[in-house]
């Protein structure tokens, strides 16, 4: 180690993930003059982080238990590196005791606390225990050793309804369940412990009240290793979808000044009841008042590492928390005193994840074609750990980037946020995009009209159902995508050639003694249609669609969106023609609209429609059902893992099982025939 002024950093370090938290953590590496080591497994080879970084280390092929989660292997990185430090950054092992231990007994520092820290939060019993020691407010639940189902099921019925199951040593919303009836309890304590053990290792779990209508704030603490602890503020983290956060945002809104207090305290208690040192997030679930305000307030859990969301806290406080974790594992004091530590204006995140969040928000694979954000805009900030070109696999978390908005107030910052989610273009696969850009603009989330329930509380504004009708405006777009398409390619084709001037090189539809024109189909969930484009001489087109005729003109800019001209209203649009699909992204509005190819689509059969197919690619975790079964709709016929989540597939229909396709620990593709029914 050496001095950096007067601070001690580190002279080398190894990132122990990937994605947007290894390249985060590297650039403030570089900032501070630190070398930097990377790791990798097949599937990130070519990633940003790994080119980033000084060095890079591969561990192994793809899925994380092959590479990533392997603490042998990445203990060997740094001894073949030389590193002095590891940054676990946040997911994989960055809440592994096992793993401080190793590098402390390999003599290599843990960017991080102490194992016996992580240890005490790791365990949601044990932390209920330690706090409720530490006088820090607890919700009413039952948190003990007993696991008998029956003994549980008692338990339950004396907390009442609606309550949640939670994994003992979960978090990020694995293995917990809402139930609201006794009659529900059985199914959903089987779901929790499977999906906890298929998680953590550890099926263990506790019960608590359900808060009706709770805001989930959280306060980030700092600690050092000379007894100084601090809270950085809260964060607002209440908009979720399957207990998984999906913005965030500091300060927290409509927080009084005493609740603030009284939790920053309760935060900072909980850090110091532990021996804690380093960077970590006291969460909480408070009650809401008629106001929109936060009331009282509970413990939820203590996260041991660094937030996905701590950017907001960044930029709020201007300060680095990874630079602040690299000094105070280094030795040094904490860098401020709580009254040094200010707040300065509002700022959002939202995710940016492959996903479909109009179709129950399940996670998408695919290749980035194109991945383009508003980056230099003033107060925005971008973090992700993918470029275009890049692939989404199965194997890892599904997010794509973070957009973080800073202004002055929250109306500043939430305009800031809508106008770069609008500014942001993605093609190649389905993402969220334009949910957030709904979301972000919807009236009761600029009133701040917050609890953990919003998403499905405002549901018909802000998903869309699959078969909704798609706009005539974006067919049009779509139909001079491909028209605009064809021609490029036939100019390339016709250049590349003997005869550039063939009329065989032409892509307009030419005929003889007839108006130009090509049709265009599309399925658009709620039906075929059919979008002629006619050729007119002066460059322009007509576009005839169900509504009626649209003039149009289109060119293509150097950027590769397109300049567009409808009916006499121009706008800039981007437009992406894939083999089965287009692509269109207009501001706010994504639309990937299907394309039927008249010509394919001769040769292939029907397809039988008696079979449930994989709704994306995962592991079967779990087969209820066997050959020749009588099973009644809806019920529970397999369950599939995918992205860490699980994913219950039900019987659409009363019918009798004809085979089951896949055992337990098979992975499947997506669409993959999991179960076929008896004809009949």
């Amino acid at each position: 180690m050496r001095r950096n002024g007067r601070c001690v950093v580190f002279d080398r370090i190894l990132i122990a993930n990937r994605g947007e938290i290894a390249c985060r953590v590297i650039r403030t590496a570089k900032r501070l003059g630190i070398g930097t080591v990377a790791v990798f497994s097949d599937a990130d080879a070519q990633a940003p982080h790994v080119r980033m970084a000084n060095e890079a280390v591969r561990l192994g092929p793809a899925p994380a238990r092959e590479s990533y989660l392997l603490i042998d292997r990445l203990v060997e990185a740094c001894r073949r590196t030389g590193v002095q430090a590891v940054h676990p950054g946040y997911g994989f092992l960055s809440e592994n005791a096992h793993f401080a231990d190793a590098l402390e007994a390999a003599g290599i520092a843990f960017i991080g606390p102490p194992a016996d820290a992580i240890r005490a939060m790791g365990s949601k019993s044990q932390a209920k225990a330690l706090m409720a020691e530490a006088g820090v407010p607890l919700v009413p639940g039952y948190h003990g050793q007993e696991q008998d189902p029956d003994f549980l099921a008692a338990e339950a019925e004396k907390i009442g309804y609606p309550l949640l199951i939670k994994a003992s040593a979960g978090g990020g919303g694995k293995g917990m369940r809402r139930v609201d009836g006794s009659a529900e309890f059985a199914d959903a304590l089987a779901g929790c412990k499977r999906e906890a053990a298929a998680s953590f290792g550890d099926e263990h779990v506790l019960i608590e009240r359900f808060v009706t209508r709770p805001r989930h704030i959280e306060m980030q603490v700092f600690a050092d290793a000379h007894g100084n602890a601090v809270h950085l503020f809260e964060r607002d983290c209440s908009v979720q979808r399957r207990h998984q956060k999906v913005i965030e945002e500091a300060p927290a809104p409509f927080m009084p000044d005493s609740l603030r207090a009284a939790m920053g305290k309760a935060a900072t208690d909980a850090a110091r009841a532990i021996g804690y040192r380093g960077a970590g997030t006291v969460e909480f679930i408070a009650e809401t008042a008629e106001d929109g305000a936060p009331a009282d307030f509970f413990f939820m859990e203590m996260n041991t590492r660094l937030q996905v969301e701590h950017p907001v806290t960044e930029a709020i406080t201007g300060q680095d928390l990874v630079e602040w974790q690299l000094r105070v594992a280094a030795g040094d004091p904490l860098p401020l005193r709580q009254e040094a530590i200010s707040v300065t204006g509002h700022a959002v995140e939202a995710r940016l994840y492959a996903e479909d969040a109009d179709g129950g928000f399940l996670p998408a694979t695919g290749r980035l074609d194109r991945l383009r954000f508003p980056e230099g805009r003033p107060g925005l900030r971008i973090d992700s750990g993918v470029v275009e070109g890049d692939s989404v696999t199965v194997h890892y978390d599904p997010m794509i980037a973070k957009l973080i908005a800073h202004g002055a107030d929250r109306d500043r910052a939430l305009a800031r946020l809508a106008d770069a989610l609008e500014a942001t273009e993605v093609s190649g696969l389905v993402t969220n995009r334009e949910f957030l850009s709904r979301l972000v603009r919807h009236p009761a989330f600029a009133a701040a009209r917050l609890d953990t329930g919003f998403i499905e509380k405002h549901a018909d504004d802000l998903i869309h159902p699959a078969g909704a009708a798609v706009p005539e405006v974006a067919l049009a777009l779509a139909a001079l995508g491909e028209i605009v398409g064809r021609a490029e390619a036939s100019g390339r084709a016709a250049a590349a050639g003997g005869d550039p001037w063939s009329p065989w090189a032409l892509s307009t539809g030419w005929r003889l003694n007839d108006t130009s024109f090509n049709d265009l189909h599309y399925d658009t969930g709620a039906g075929e249609v059919r979008v002629r484009c006619r050729y007119r001489a002066d460059g322009s087109y007509s576009l005839d669609l169900p509504g009626g005729t649209m003039e149009a003109r289109a060119e293509r800019r150097p950027d590769g969106r397109l300049a567009v001209e409808l009916d006499g209203i121009k706008r800039t649009v981007f437009v992406a023609v894939g083999m089965e699909s287009v692509t269109v992204v207009d501001g706010a509005e994504t639309h990937r609209i299907h394309r039927i190819d008249r010509l394919a689509a001769a040769g292939i059969d029907e397809t039988d429609d008696g079979k449930l197919v994989a709704p994306m690619p995962g592991k079967v975790t779990a087969v209820h059902v066997a050959a020749g079964e009588a099973v009644s709709a809806g019920a529970a016929l397999m369950v599939l893992e995918a992205m860490k989540m699980e994913h219950t597939i039900r019987a659409p229909k009363d019918g009798t099982i004809a085979a089951v396709r896949f055992a337990v620990g098979e992975s499947v593709a997506d669409g993959e025939a999991l179960i076929t029914f008896e004809d009949g």
